[in-house]
């Protein structure tokens, strides 16, 4: 069984920092399955979801929603099957939900952060920049 776990949300004032992680089981050594490119996404309240950052497991490339670009840095621990979002000079705009989702099949370079192309999402992890 695929599972995403998030962990790392919560409350932060505006310019402060928070790294979330995702531990990915049923994914990678041992099992069918491997992730292609796995990363993060993030949803307001009737908003739809929207990626963040997310990163290729061949080769670690990255990509990064305008927003974020400069504040946020994904990383990857294969050996321990996580993924990880640092989040530096967090603004209030960056509240929402944070989703990790993983995509099992190859996608485009253009496509490999859009929520439609996910194929497991995680449960969520709330994260609340305000004063």
């Amino acid at each position: 069984q695929v599972q995403l776990v998030e962990s790392g949300g919560g409350l932060v004032q505006p310019g402060g920092s928070l790294r979330l992680s995702c531990h990915a089981s049923g994914l990678g050594s041992g099992f069918p399955l491997d992730y292609y490119v796995i990363g993060w996404f993030r949803q307001a309240p009737g908003k739809e979801r929207e990626g963040v950052a997310c990163i290729r497991r061949s080769d670690g490339g990255t990509d990064y929603s305008s927003s974020v670009k400069g504040r946020f840095t994904i990383s990857r621990d294969n050996a321990k099957n996580t993924v990880y979002l640092q989040m530096n000079s967090l603004k209030p705009e960056d509240t929402g939900v944070y989703y990790c989702g993983a995509f099992v099949t190859p996608v485009q370079d253009q496509d490999m952060c859009v929520n439609w192309g996910v194929d497991f999402w995680g449960q969520g992890t709330q994260v609340t920049v305000s004063s």
